[in-house]
């Protein structure tokens, strides 16, 4: 049997499937360099909870924790995402040139 390694992009969007990772990463881009309790306390979830997301998000290369003293402050890494974008960026302009031609084809046959 063959084993599969995850891509980078893998990562990235198996990180981004879960809704409570989506929303950790939404509050970093509003407020960077939180803190892990500060990030865990509107979520509702203990600290080995929050840590289990982390650890998801750091490995996808979503996040950079930085530690002063005892604090570990999270940010954003945008770079993955970027990369993810531009694959998906790929597809859409799939589906808008078959979206135009679609939209041509009902005006033609529309007008007649």
């Amino acid at each position: 049997m063959v084993k599969y390694r995850a891509s980078a992009m893998d990562r990235t969007f198996s990180a981004l499937s879960d809704p409570t990772r989506r929303s950790i990463l939404s509050r970093l881009k509003d407020e960077p360099g939180l803190s892990v309790s500060e990030l865990a306390r509107p979520l509702s979830l203990k600290l080995p909870g929050i840590m289990k997301h982390l650890d998801v998000l750091s490995t996808a290369g979503l996040i950079t924790r930085t530690k002063t003293g005892r604090t570990v402050a999270i940010s954003l890494s945008v770079e993955p995402m970027q990369e993810a974008m531009e694959w998906l960026n790929q597809y859409e302009r799939f589906w808008t040139a078959s979206l135009d031609r679609l939209v041509a084809f009902v005006e033609k046959d529309g007008g007649e």
